[in-house]
């Protein structure tokens, strides 16, 4: 099993010099690569393979002009190479597949997400420190929890400024704990005013935090200050840093919630059903549209995706169109009328009143169950 762990580091001034030295040379060579590969399809539609590429960056690393790529890593150079190579695979499994959209691979800009990745050979800790190649020493929090091989390292820099390092590691049975069977059984159907409403009646529902909507208003204030400043200016660099600092406040404390509540969902029971959503459709609807990102719904059902496969749990999802919400789960009356959202509790003709989430999330779990014992 894999596992990868994402934590802090706190590079001294030396580091940081060379971190983004290294950022810029593995995007570098993914675009002088990908550039390379689009002019020799244009000419004659032939294609170089990553060994031919690995050679000719031999090469290049070779001529004066190019020199300073020798001064990082070599495995980060190497690495975005291998990078590019998957990315043009995906490209084309995507064809044959039919998958829409294709996602050709894009030049890397210095304003996106600046990363490189690794390998293993010589990262490792030193107490509270993590040795990571041609950096040597790099102040580091939460090693402590690192369990397993590891096999690459990953450092990333984020847009608010701060440094990440995520290692990919290899755990053997034996070091991964999974909690006990509990042999019980949920639905869970999504929401937007509550985020979770749950078959099981001792859970009730989890309202939604709607983070995004508590910062609008200092986010909306960021933007008017950044959008005054003058461009490549010091103040619209710290502007921006601002700016990025409060949605990467949204983002943790979104997925903080997330994490804490998918973890005690797949801790208490041992089949986990909900609903697959067409988010990319649902915010199409520009009414909606921030509510329903704010909400991250394919974030939290990917966690219970995976946190079950580790325990092993089992996750289902059900059809994007199974009426949930319009069926009884007495008797299995159809209610076409439902269909308009603003219809909250209805009555059955077998006289049962239903309120619509939490008959939803029941035959979310009836029709998990039915799937299942095909």
């Amino acid at each position: 099993m894999n596992k990868a762990y994402k934590f802090r580091i706190y590079p001294n001034k030396a580091q940081i010099v060379l971190l983004e030295k290294s950022f810029g040379c593995a995007r570098f060579v993914y675009n002088y690569y990908l550039n390379k590969k689009k002019e020799l399809y244009n000419e004659g539609k032939t294609n170089l393979t990553y060994k031919e590429c690995s050679k000719d960056l031999t090469q290049l690393k070779r001529q004066k002009e190019y020199l300073w790529l020798n001064e990082v890593d070599k495995d980060v150079c190497q690495k975005s190479l291998r990078n590019l190579d998957n990315a043009y695979k995906n490209f084309f499994n995507r064809i044959k597949k039919g998958i829409k959209p294709y996602g050709f691979p894009k030049f890397k800009k210095k304003s996106g997400k600046n990363s490189y990745t690794t390998s293993s050979t010589s990262v490792r800790f030193e107490g509270k420190y993590i040795n990571l190649p041609k950096l040597k020493k790099v102040k580091c929090k939460g090693y402590n929890e690192i369990q397993g091989r590891i096999l690459s390292a990953t450092v990333s820099k984020s847009k608010s400024g701060k440094y990440f390092v995520s290692l990919s590691c290899e755990l053997q049975e034996n070091e991964y704990t999974r909690y006990h069977q509990t042999g019980k059984s949920i639905g869970i159907d999504l929401g937007i005013k509550d985020f979770a409403i749950f078959s099981d009646e001792n859970q009730g529902t989890v309202q939604n935090p709607t983070f995004l909507k508590k910062y609008q208003k200092k986010i909306v204030r960021e933007q008017r200050r950044l959008s005054r400043k003058i461009k490549g200016s010091k103040n619209r660099s710290k502007a921006r840093i601002k700016l990025a600092k409060i949605h990467e406040k949204v983002a943790n404390k979104r997925l903080d919630f997330q994490h804490k509540l998918s973890t005690k969902i797949v801790k208490e029971y041992d089949l986990i059903s909900t609903e697959s959503l067409k988010v990319k459709n649902m915010i199409k609807n520009h009414n909606l549209a921030k509510s329903i990102s704010d909400a991250a719904w394919s974030e939290f059902a990917r966690q219970l995706e995976y946190k079950s496969k580790w325990n092993d749990k089992i996750f289902v999802q059900i059809d994007t169109f199974f009426a949930s919400s319009q069926i009884c789960n007495v008797c299995g009356y159809k209610n076409e009328e439902l269909k308009d959202l603003s219809i909250r509790e209805w009555t059955c003709k077998c006289g049962v009143r239903h309120d619509r989430d939490k008959n939803a999330s029941i035959n979310i779990l009836n029709e998990g169950l039915r799937i299942l014992s095909k």
